[in-house]
């Protein structure tokens, strides 16, 4: 299996479910320097084994069912961000003030989509809150006379996004890699000795894994959203709790909201709803910075003395250890310090992955090890954290993903150099066996090449106007192949239970 078996392993899945799954390749499918395509199969395979494995327990089935894995459906919703139409108009990826710049040393990646992580990067920069139209001329003249690591420090320190470009040398020095480098894929563990979880029965088809459990949803952009809308696919009952004072950007609710419901909440003024909420939830997904919820008695430890039997599942950006572990953090900053966006560009700029890969990956593997969990949990019982961060994921993908040679370039090398593809994820060098040979081995099947992404595209009429969206990349046999419901209006609904 090509490198599932490593997703599969860190989730502590049992191997003898591997030869369950199979792939439909599809050449040109998120294309890159580094193996995104390889860590997307892997990441959306165990995601669907998990939930396989909690459906076929659930249902009682002698057999796990079969996990499809295709490139097409795969790619597709990896970038689902960039597929939404709303009405029939395009998303907006990225804010003006959110892109590389050039500093008096190197380049600066800062974000700023969010109305208040702009203000807080333009108090940085000693810059008043100009219009959008004008600002970005006054940051590229402002970043023009600063190093690229002070501008760092200076919009940390504000509360803003900003991280210095770093080739992988250069953030292989660095401590926060080196703790993060010191912890797992996956960090699970339990948290008490509840009893064992009894589950309701499920009976025919589609199957629905996560059928009749209630998961919290307190997460934004993007890994966290991922994660929930995959749990909601399953047959989750999600429920998404934003404060009234934080607006979700709107193409990002139509993408990543579907299956859910969205409701507003304040921890303070609304505690008695919240902890109401928790009583009769199985399932907390968080999504902000480490220690950010603490003070709210959300970590694992408070959440699980309040409900016994409880799955907390976080992630975070650079993880909860390490000097950067209590720092915010997005994909498009994770790439540019780790020394992605230097091996995916060219002498002249960095460069980007084909898709915002570290948050689906990580989102989809979240997913996973909640349902993983929940399996474990009708077993021998627990309360269960797991706890992801999209640069362990980073990590994964710069060694290779588990190809066993490290993909990336040091401190000497021609940053930007076309080296052709490296080691793909399961790429067998010397192995005496053709391309073929290994495909049939390991349950890959050939397909048409990946061109438009129309065939996993879909359209559907919502309460915040016409959608389209990218379908379900999760498959196995029984699985729905869509959600049951679209987004509707952010924030409409009662913070209540069905």
């Amino acid at each position: 299996m090509t490198d599932i078996k490593l997703t599969w392993s860190a989730l502590g899945g049992d191997p003898a479910l591997l030869p369950r799954v199979s792939t439909v390749v599809r050449e040109g499918a998120l294309q890159g320097r580094l193996p995104v395509r390889e860590l997307a199969r892997a990441c959306v395979g165990a995601c669907a084994l998990a939930g396989a494995e909690l459906g076929a327990r659930r249902a009682g089935l002698a057999e796990v069912p079969g996990v499809r894995v295709d490139d097409g459906a795969v790619a597709t919703a990896f970038t689902s961000e960039r597929q939404v139409l709303v009405d029939g108009r395009a998303p907006v990826a990225f804010a003006p003030l959110s892109r590389f710049w050039r500093t008096a040393d190197g380049w600066v990646r800062t974000h700023a989509n969010y109305r208040h992580h702009r203000a807080r990067l333009l108090k940085a920069l000693d810059l008043p809150a100009n219009p959008e139209d004008t600002a970005p001329a006054a940051v590229a003249a402002a970043l023009a006379e600063r190093s690229a690591l002070s501008v760092e420090d200076a919009v940390y320190a504000a509360g803003g996004l900003a991280v210095a470009l770093r080739t992988p040398g250069q953030w292989a020095a660095h401590e926060q890699a080196a703790a993060v480098a010191a912890r797992p894929l996956v960090e699970r563990g339990r948290l008490d000795g509840a009893r064992a979880r009894a589950f309701t029965p499920l009976d025919g088809t589609p199957l629905f894994p996560a059928a009749g459990l209630r998961v919290l949803d307190l997460t934004r952009v993007l890994a966290g959203p991922v994660a929930t809308r995959t749990l909601a696919l399953l047959g989750a009952d999600v429920l998404r709790l934003d404060a009234p004072h934080l607006p979700e950007l709107p193409d990002l609710h139509a993408d990543t909201d579907f299956g859910k419901r969205s409701a507003l909440l304040d921890l303070v003024a609304d505690r008695r709803a919240f902890e109401e909420l928790l009583a009769a939830a199985d399932v907390v997904v968080t999504g902000y910075r480490p220690g950010a919820l603490d003070r709210f008695g959300l970590s694992p430890e408070a959440l699980a003395e309040r409900r016994p039997g409880l799955v907390v599942a976080q992630v975070s950006a650079w993880g909860a250890y390490g000097p950067w572990g209590g720092r915010r953090g997005f994909d498009s900053l994770v790439q540019a310090a780790t020394g992605i966006a230097t091996v995916e560009g060219s002498a002249e700029r960095p460069g980007a992955l084909p898709a915002q890969a570290l948050d689906h990956g990580t989102g989809y593997l979240l997913a996973a090890a909640v349902l993983r969990a929940l399996t474990e949990q009708s077993y021998d019982g627990g309360s269960r954290y797991v706890r992801l961060a999209l640069a362990r994921t980073a990590a994964w993908l710069t060694e290779g993903a588990g190809g066993g040679r490290r993909v990336g370039v040091g401190e000497g090398d021609d940053v930007g150099a076309d080296e052709g593809d490296g080691v793909r994820m399961g790429e067998r060098e010397g192995k005496g066996i053709t391309k073929e040979e290994e495909r049939a081995v390991s349950g890959e099947m050939p397909g048409e090449a990946y061109g438009s992404p129309s065939p996993w595209l879909a359209e559907t009429d919502s309460g915040i106007g016409r959608l389209r969206y990218a379908l379900p990349a999760v498959s196995f046999d029984g699985c729905p192949g869509d959600w049951t419901r679209p987004p509707g209006a952010w924030g409409a609904d009662p913070a209540c239970w069905l």
